[in-house]
């Protein structure tokens, strides 16, 4: 029995986080976070996974989105497996196995599994504080309100600027929407736009992870100057009726837990508040 990271393993990995996309099981990586980081294109992404395979299925797979920041997923069914926790915990504490970098570093892990508890009897401290909150996808969805489109190629360039505009620093691009829509998890995704007399004022982009699985909004935006007008509810009803016809049985989105607002505001599109997660973060 072998169980040893491995970069690149793009394809497998994107499968895997499909199926652990549980309602059952705890709020981890998704497929969609895979497709929202190949708006930096396939060689990039591939570059980023991380998987880890026993008997040559995948049981963990991480994103290092960025150059400090792991965020890992674990197989449902082997959250509290000794020998991969005991793995993964060894890999990610020593940068010579390829896994994080030197110095300081951050994870994403996902509650309950146990490599958790093992990083933290080795020194790891909870870091920042995020709170995921999901809508049941079972019953229609309101109206938004609003008036909404499918973005395609031709809408590019003005979803790309809601959202460029939406986030402080933001280097999004319509050449970067286009490495996006050309990602394999992009095949169960929409972009969309919100209009408020005919002028955009809100996108998000919604990823599938199959009939019967947990959809994810990532990213979601608000333009600044059209902020403080319901329009954040309205595109966040858009995307979960979105997901609802992709056949998702229910709607996720995290936002760091200082963002009151933007929690307000899912809140007020009907999803529901779960436990805060915590990072973790290894000190150099």
């Amino acid at each position: 029995m072998t169980i040893k990271p491995a970069a690149g393993d793009l394809a497998g990995a994107v499968a895997a986080l499909r199926e652990w996309q549980r309602d059952d099981a705890p709020v981890q990586l998704h497929p969609g976070d895979v497709g929202w980081f190949w708006r930096s294109g396939a060689e990039a992404t591939a570059a980023a996974v991380r998987t880890w395979r026993r008997d040559g299925r995948i049981v963990a797979a991480g994103l290092l989105d960025g150059p400090d920041l792991l965020r890992l997923a674990v197989a449902p069914g082997a959250l509290r497996d000794e020998e991969l926790a005991r793995q993964l915990a060894g890999d990610l504490a020593d940068p010579a196995r390829g896994v994080l970098p030197p110095g300081k570093v951050f994870l994403e892990a996902p509650p309950g599994a146990l490599v958790r508890d093992l990083l933290a009897e080795d020194g790891w401290r909870a870091g920042e504080a995020w709170t995921p909150l999901v809508r049941d996808l079972t019953e229609p969805v309101a109206d938004p309100g609003l008036r909404i489109e499918v973005t395609g190629p031709e809408q590019a360039p003005a979803w790309s600027a809601v959202l460029r505009a939406s986030f402080d620093g933001s280097t999004f691009t319509e050449q970067r929407w286009h490495a996006m829509a050309a990602g394999a998890p992009f095949a169960d995704a929409r972009c969309l736009l919100a209009y408020d007399r005919g002028t955009a004022v809100a996108a998000v982009a919604v990823w599938s992870a199959g009939p019967g699985r947990r959809g994810l909004l990532e990213p979601v935006g608000v333009h600044p100057g059209h902020r403080r007008h319901g329009h954040g509810r309205a595109i966040t009803l858009a995307a979960a009726a979105a997901l609802r016809e992709l056949g998702s049985s229910s709607a996720l989105v995290s936002t760091p837990s200082t963002n009151v607002a933007a929690v307000a505001t899912y809140r007020s599109a009907g999803f529901r508040q779960l436990p805060e997660r915590l990072d973790l973060y290894r000190d150099a």
